[in-house]
């Protein structure tokens, strides 16, 4: 086995665990669960809009629409996302239960966006080769 062949192999191997990461129906909830935990208490309406669409990729996911449900995951993930980034936290509530609580959710939100982003990319690549047979 060559040098090349173990890199591409890990190369591979790693697009596959993000495409079934992004095809999970596990990291949505979990989101889900972090945004609402963050949000609920004093009650934020514009993120509390978040949940709702996570869990129904959840649900479309377990329906049997992988694809299209990474590519929403991975849409409004990366949405949050982008949302959270905008709020600055003073340095000292950063290490706090919130902080870390945020942090995750961030982090989560970022894995998401690439391995749904990845999933649906991918997946529809798969569905086009099929239907051109």
């Amino acid at each position: 086995m060559s040098k090349d062949s173990t890199i591409e192999e890990a190369k591979q191997s790693l697009v596959q665990r993000f495409r079934a990461w992004g095809e999970n129906s596990f990291p949505p909830t979990v989101l889900a669960s972090l945004i609402f935990a963050q949000h609920a208490r004093p009650y934020q309406f514009f993120p509390m809009l978040f949940p709702p669409v996570l869990l129904f990729t959840s649900y479309a996911n377990l329906s049997g629409f992988k694809t299209e449900s990474a590519g929403i995951g991975a849409a409004w993930s990366g949405l949050y996302l982008l949302l959270a980034s905008r709020r600055k936290q003073p340095i000292t509530k950063k290490f706090g239960t919130r902080g870390i609580v945020r942090g995750a959710t961030m982090g989560l939100c970022l894995v998401n966006m690439i391995a749904g982003g990845l999933a649906y990319t991918l997946g529809k690549q798969d569905q086009e080769e099929e239907s051109s047979k």
